[in-house]
Order: structure tokens, then C-alpha cells, then sequence
């Protein structure tokens, strides 16, 4: 199933198409400095794939480990996604606060990867986020 949301100012569009209807997904809120005052939560699965196009160049964020990547847009400032490349793959996930005016997104759930070390970190993202097939 194919969503699509984009930044408020409507610089950056995201396209996500998860194997199950959007509203069943639980977003994971990260407890993360950064992530806590940004306000963010992110959507993902395994087997979906995201996609990110921008009309004008995406700032790119690195925070905590500097592992993962957060795309802004440079003009409203939202945080739009989070990605990592490993092994010729990267993946990600988006953020829910794009796509909760348009769909009924479930709470969030509080979720602590600042725990865990830098190469826990990729198998939770490996196992977690979505395939990223443009950015």
C-alpha cells in the first residue's frame, strides 16, 4: 500500500509503501536528545520501501553515534526521514508527523536506541526499517 505525505512547506515529498494499511503501524518515539526535541517518531517496515524527493537539496543531520543520517528540509525545517547505508543498502524511516493529517496514526511508543552500541544500532535498523529506494 503506497502513501504519500510531504514537508509543510512542500519542498520534500515521501513516498512509503508498507504491506499493511499505514494505520496499523505503532510509531517508535526515540528518547534521544535530539529526537525529544524535535518532537519526532518514525514509521517503518522491513519489507516497505521509502522514497524521498526534494526540489531543493535536503540538509543532512548527524546525531548521537553519526551512524544514521536525518534529512531536513531546508526551507520549513522539518525532519522528514532518518536513513542508513550499510553494506550497499540503506535504510530508513520516515516521520509519522508527515503523514498524521492525512491518515490516523497511532500513538507513538517510546522507544531507547541510545542504549544500545553502534553496531546494535545497525542490526535494529537492518531488522526494522524500511528499504530505501531514492533519496
Amino acid at each position: 500500500m503506497k502513501y504519500c505525505a510531504s514537508c509543510k512547506c512542500g519542498n520534500v515529498e515521501v513516498s512509503v509503501n508498507f504491506p499493511h494499511p499505514i494505520e496499523k503501524y505503532q510509531p517508535r518515539e526515540c528518547n534521544c536528545d535530539f529526537c525529544l526535541a524535535n518532537g519526532l517518531a518514525y514509521l517503518s517496515d522491513p519489507n516497505g520501501t521509502l522514497s524521498l524527493t526534494a526540489k531543493d537539496p535536503m540538509k543532512r543531520l548527524k546525531q548521537g553515534s553519526l551512524q544514521a543520517t536525518f534529512w531536513q528540509c531546508p526551507h520549513c525545517m522539518d525532519i522528514v526521514a532518518v536513513t542508513q547505508a550499510n553494506n550497499n543498502k540503506t535504510r530508513g524511516a520516515v516521520s509519522k508527523q508527515l503523514f498524521e493529517a492525512k491518515y490516523r496514526i497511532p500513538p507513538s511508543i517510546r522507544v531507547s536506541p541510545k542504549k544500545l552500541s553502534p553496531t546494535e544500532k545497525l542490526i535494529r535498523w537492518n531488522t526494522a526499517w524500511s528499504t530505501v529506494i531514492d533519496t
